[in-house]
């Protein structure tokens, strides 16, 4: 995600070797640029997205699957309370393994590269895809859990890894847009678990182990496409010291030929980062002058998993602020409409046609806000040294809320039936409230204009607000997104995205 995205205006930048003056925004999505954000987020935050929605449709079958094994081994039936615990335990423990892979995934995108660590990571899907499409046929539903957490691994790998790349080979001008590919992947993913969970797809008793092995297909595209394009040039550059690729890879992604200026710029960046020493999580949570933007990121990243769905390119257009709250409010209209119609449709022949619509509405309106943006908030927010450490913050909400959820709902199901869509109304409410009083609108803001939005509420002065910041903070927001852009560079910065 794009961290300090400047307006993407129609601005000239430097003519190709042999060519005219080219315009950057549009002009510069090349197709190895294309291809490689479709090919990188269709195998890693579409899968992501695909495994938090893939074990709702057949949960009945599932359950009566673990209950014959149990039945089977034992000679008795699961009794309904462990039957449960079990339950939640499969759909949790998939978040425990993403907290495991976005802790790993700094050394490994280090040592491997970012390309080559999406490429490897694909070892995990297709594991867990046949661990878990086998475990009807093996008779063991370990082999479902199991399955669950590999893949959990490879969504807390792929959700760092994925982000990491895409801003490190496209331009600064389409950076924002091209960071919203993540999320636009993320919602196509669940919104796929949900097609294919249908009875007439792969919703049958005998077919819902089919749900999984789908998982295959993504990881192999990945592995076909992305062996044929470039690693990233910031990698090849600082990591690797390799200048000759590295200007063929900006040669490749940036579609041009003259490529000195964007090797000295990351040269430049390296230097800066050299020279800033790195804020720790305790060190960041002590300092005073961030301290609503933490427990801002803490509570738009908890809603994100607590709103019960376990954003599009018009962020840059309609802001932050009013997206966020706007998408949370419109998912608590959709909750109540669709309790109202899970309650009456045993009355009412029409009434299981509008809860599918409301899922569906629920499923658009995460898309809009909550789906992307409290990760673009992230970046936004804080100074480069203090990233790495709000991004570790981030990711670890995110993925313990997600077990929270996964956890808890089927008691929440159990003990509310109908109306247990309300506790996320709520959580959707009590977010969209929190954010409305305390979120500035952030776009096309300068870091210093953000920190000084939030001075007040933090009890400092603006002159202490920008002691805390670097002398570099006070570029414009343009050079801004090009320093974060340094920050991920040596594999330092968590996007525990995803």
């Amino acid at each position: 995600m794009d961290p300090a995205a400047a307006p993407e205006e129609d601005t000239l930048v430097a003519p190709a070797a042999g060519k005219g003056p080219r315009r950057a925004g549009k002009g510069n999505w090349s197709g190895s640029l294309i291809v490689a954000s479709l090919t990188g987020a269709f195998g890693s935050s579409f899968l992501y997205g695909y495994n938090l929605s893939v074990v709702n449709a057949p949960a009945v079958y599932i359950k009566k699957f673990y209950n014959e094994t149990w039945e089977r081994r034992y000679g008795f039936s699961v009794d309904e309370s462990t039957l449960t615990l079990l339950w939640s335990i499969t759909v949790s423990i998939f978040a425990i393994g993403g907290l495991v892979g976005a802790i790993i995934v700094t050394p490994i995108v280090k040592f491997f590269g970012r390309k080559c660590t999406l490429l490897l990571n694909n070892v995990f899907a297709v594991s867990a895809a046949l661990l878990m499409s086998l475990s009807l046929l093996a008779g063991s539903f370990e082999m479902l859990i199991l399955g669950r957490i590999i893949m959990g691994v490879d969504a807390g790998i792929s959700l760092s890894a994925l982000p990491m790349y895409l801003s490190e080979i496209s331009p600064k001008e389409i950076r924002g847009s091209l960071g919203q590919v993540t999320a636009i992947f993320i919602c196509v993913g669940v919104f796929t678990g949900q097609v294919l969970g249908l009875p007439e797809i792969f919703g049958k008793e005998s077919r819902w182990p089919f749900l999984f092995g789908v998982i295959i297909v993504p990881a192999l595209v990945q592995v076909v496409i992305l062996p044929f394009l470039p690693e990233s040039p910031r990698y090849l550059l600082l990591e690797k010291h390799n200048t000759s690729k590295a200007e063929k890879a900006f040669q490749t992604f940036l579609g041009k030929d003259d490529v000195s200026h964007e090797v000295e710029e990351v040269l430049a960046e390296s230097r800066v980062q050299r020279n800033t020493k790195l804020v720790s999580v305790l060190q960041l949570l002590k300092t005073r002058s961030v301290r609503w933007q933490v427990i801002t990121v803490v509570v738009t990243m908890g809603c994100y998993q607590l709103c019960g769905l376990n954003a599009g390119l018009v962020i840059e257009r309609l802001g932050r602020r009013p997206l966020l709250i706007g998408g949370f409010g419109l998912m608590i209209v959709f909750f109540a409409i669709l309790t109202v119609s899970l309650t009456l449709q045993n009355n009412v022949h029409w009434l299981p046609y509008l809860s599918i619509f409301c899922i569906l509405a629920i499923i658009a309106s995460f898309c809009i806000g909550p789906g992307g943006i409290p990760f673009v908030l992230t970046g936004e927010f804080f100074q480069q040294s203090q990233r790495p450490a709000a991004f570790m913050i981030a990711g670890t909400v995110n993925w313990l809320s997600n077990f929270a959820v996964g956890l808890l709902f089927p008691f929440i199901q159990s003990g509310l039936q109908t109306y247990c869509f309300l506790v996320f109304a709520a959580i959707c409410f009590a977010g969209a409230t929190y954010l409305f009083f305390v979120l500035p609108e952030t776009k096309n803001k300068t870091l210093n204009e953000i920190s000084q939005a939030f001075a007040k509420r933090n009890k400092v002065s603006l002159e202490m607000q920008e002691m805390n910041h670097y002398s570099g903070e006070r570029k414009s927001s343009a050079e801004q997104e090009s320093n974060f852009t340094s920050s991920v560079d040596n594999g330092e910065t968590k996007k525990g995205i995803v």
